[in-house]
């Protein structure tokens, strides 16, 4: 198997459970950063854990488990030590007075959840792999399970099983394409990220990426994310092609699945949408984005993908 990127970093390894098995819900981040902001010096490493976890946060002990995994893997909270702290990022979208959008009804913080989850290998390896590496455009379960059990088996991940793999592909599928349900419970309401569109099932066993300009996604949340990836893919470079921002793997183009076209058309007003943060160039038909400077922060350009809290500061 021949991959560049992220996934062959030296030293790195991939993770495939800590959901068990559940799909990120539109309350879990929320619950999980309040609990966390509480105190001051931080929340103790058990506050997922210990007996009362199940009251504190309504769910049962699985459940409580996949909040912390999800929490942790879109950056709401971090661990610090021995304790829980909130983030910059999750005090940005979560506190009650000051965040952008607490309870999730916005489609830019959905999108910017793609990102955190698709964008980055770490805790989230299955869905990063999909968006990233999987060619076909139509795929089913095992075109997603096999190469990653391949992958596992080079790069000497002994800890992901068959078994273990197959559920994680599973809980992935069912974060874009959920389970259709007659019963109302809270584990079957749609997931945070079905909302986006990003997968369609073509049959019951067969589903399709679907690639197009994505009119939901602000520019705000594109570019932090174009940003995000600069710093990860090219840091010493200060202009980027097109054709990077496309199809490199961790690129905004791969991760939001948004055609090369629509790609172009948003990334030419990029002077104007990022206060020229970024510059667009077309001569000779050679088409990049220069940026104005290398330590921009992602983080800045979020408030504008909220309109009705754009004038509000960054934490």
């Amino acid at each position: 198997m021949k991959l560049r990127g992220a996934l062959t970093d030296h030293g790195f390894k991939g993770q495939f459970s800590g959901h068990e098995t559940f799909p990120l819900r539109h309350l879990w981040l929320k619950k999980a950063y309040d609990e966390v902001a509480k105190t001051e010096s931080g929340a103790s490493k058990s506050l997922f854990s210990e007996d009362k976890a199940i009251v504190t946060f309504g769910v049962g002990k699985n459940m409580v488990s996949a909040i912390r995994h999800w929490a942790l893997t879109c950056e709401v909270i971090k661990e610090d030590g021995e304790v829980y702290r909130p983030t910059r990022l999750g005090r940005l979208i979560f506190d009650d007075e000051e965040g952008l959008d607490p309870y999730l009804e916005t489609p830019a913080t959905n999108w910017l959840l793609q990102w955190m989850i698709a964008g980055r290998p770490e805790r989230s390896t299955t869905w990063y792999y999909a968006f990233n590496h999987l060619a076909p455009q139509v795929f089913d379960h095992d075109a997603v399970a096999t190469p990653i059990g391949e992958l596992c088996h080079a790069r000497g991940w002994t800890r992901a099983s068959a078994a273990t793999i197959k559920r994680d592909v599973e809980c992935f599928l069912r974060s874009y394409v959920p389970a259709t349900s007659k019963k109302f419970t809270d584990d079957s309401m749609e997931p945070v990220l079905a909302q986006l569109g990003l997968i369609r099932a073509v049959s019951s066993k067969s589903f399709e990426f679907r690639r197009g300009p994505k009119p939901s996604l602000p520019d705000g949340v594109f570019l932090f994310a174009l940003t995000e990836f600069w710093r990860r893919h090219a840091i010493d470079q200060n202009t980027l092609s097109v054709e990077s921002i496309a199809y490199e793997s961790g690129s905004p183009g791969r991760v939001f699945k948004i055609d090369e076209a629509s790609l172009t058309d948003r990334l030419a007003r990029i002077g104007e949408s990022s206060n020229n943060a970024f510059i667009w160039s077309d001569t000779a038909g050679v088409r990049n984005v220069a940026r104005r400077k290398p330590d921009v922060d992602p983080i800045m350009f979020l408030p504008s993908a909220y309109s009705s809290s754009s004038e509000r500061r960054v934490a």
